[in-house]
């Protein structure tokens, strides 16, 4: 008997195994005799994706810390490239991820194995002079915001906008309508070890300047992981002896239910934004990262926003409290206003349901991107 038809998933971040595990389960619907392998973590092997490389512990930000890494990310980039290439799948598909998935995409193409990129590199953002060789290695674009397809108009290569694929991961949530606790605040530091250390501290001060001016607040902090939650007591016991902290309260895994259930946030910069959006909490996004990384980050990108509810909007939706910006007095000022009688709080709703309609509504966005994976590897 011959070989089941082959397609590699390569994803890199929890956000990427969460779409990855959405693809994987849809093409094995559409096509039950797929032999999916790739690289993941616990969602997309889950969903029937054989991973030859644990992703669980890939997320690096900042350009110091990719650098550090940099060992690592060569013999995982030698190590796929040597797999795919032995076993030469129909087709691959690359995950956002760029720092690898690009070099990636560049050492397939000259090997003559097709790949869709899902989720564009945001480009847009920064090194724009990246364009002209993506075009030339990728077979197939797929963008989740509506404005990327533009990015790469006169080429040959085709982009297409697909929507956000949390819009159908998170619908089923959406439709449980819990009631809100009106004095609930999330605290969404991010789960990395390194974000953590550098933003937690910030959150924790603007909690105890909130509490002091607002002491019916309660405070939830829900994190990904395990290992996350362990880090967090031990910033939170270390930080209590010079603050007067009120009760938090820390879960793992539940981060997505709490979002129903508060009134309000405040969110690291990252794809925890979007989900904030589609399931209704207003958010005040913040993050800093190491001096140098940011000197560097601001003459390399070029953006009014980080948010992607801003961006896709052109407005300011989120308040974006950034680098020094990230501080107690502006964070309680910022919370206060988006909460229940907030000045802003009206404002922000009527922003997120316009956002929400911008990445795609109730499109059926995992169905468009399994036809075209199908598509192109011609099954």
């Amino acid at each position: 008997m011959s070989n089941p038809p082959s397609i590699w998933l390569i994803a890199g971040e929890a956000s990427g195994d969460n779409y990855g595990a959405q693809l994987a389960s849809e093409l094995l619907r559409r096509n039950p005799g797929l032999h999916l392998k790739g690289m993941g973590a616990g969602l997309m092997r889950k969903a029937g994706v054989e991973t030859v490389v644990d992703a669980s512990e890939l997320g690096v930000v900042g350009i110091l810390e990719v650098v550090k890494h940099l060992p690592m990310f060569i013999g995982l980039f030698r190590r796929l490239l040597r797999q795919i290439c032995a076993e030469r799948p129909r087709c691959v598909v690359l995950i956002d991820y760029p720092g690898l998935n690009l070099r990636l995409a560049q050492a397939l193409h000259k090997r003559g194995i097709p790949v869709v990129y899902y989720v564009s590199p945001q480009v847009w953002a920064w090194k724009r002079g990246r364009i002209p060789k993506i075009a030339a290695s990728v077979s197939r674009m797929l963008c989740i915001f509506p404005f990327e397809p533009a990015v790469y108009a006169g080429y040959e290569m085709p982009a297409e906008f697909v929507g956000h694929p949390l819009l159908q991961i998170l619908a089923p949530l959406r439709q449980l309508a819990l009631p809100r606790r009106e004095n609930l605040v999330l605290l969404l530091p991010g789960s990395r070890g390194g974000e953590l250390k550098r933003l937690l501290p910030v959150l924790l001060r603007t909690c105890a300047k909130l509490h002091n001016e607002r002491p019916e607040l309660q405070f939830e902090m829900p994190l990904q992981r395990q290992g996350s939650l362990e880090l967090a007591r031990e910033i939170i016991a270390r930080e209590a002896k010079q603050l007067v902290l009120p009760e938090i309260r820390l879960s793992a895994g539940e981060t997505r239910r709490r979002m129903l259930e508060a009134t309000a946030g405040i969110a690291a910069s990252g794809t925890v934004t979007v989900e904030a959006v589609i399931l209704g909490l207003p958010l005040v996004v913040f993050y800093k990262v190491n001096a140098l990384t940011w000197q560097i980050g601001k003459r390399l990108v070029k953006l009014p926003y980080v948010s992607i509810a801003n961006l896709v909007t052109n407005s300011c939706v989120f308040e974006e409290c950034l680098q020094n910006e990230a501080n107690p007095e502006r964070l309680t000022a910022a919370l206060l206003d988006i909460l229940p009688g907030g000045e802003r709080r009206e404002q922000v709703l009527e922003g997120m349901r316009k956002t929400m309609k911008e990445l795609g509504g109730d499109s059926d966005v995992v169905g468009k991107v399994a036809q075209s994976v199908l598509n192109e590897a011609g099954l």
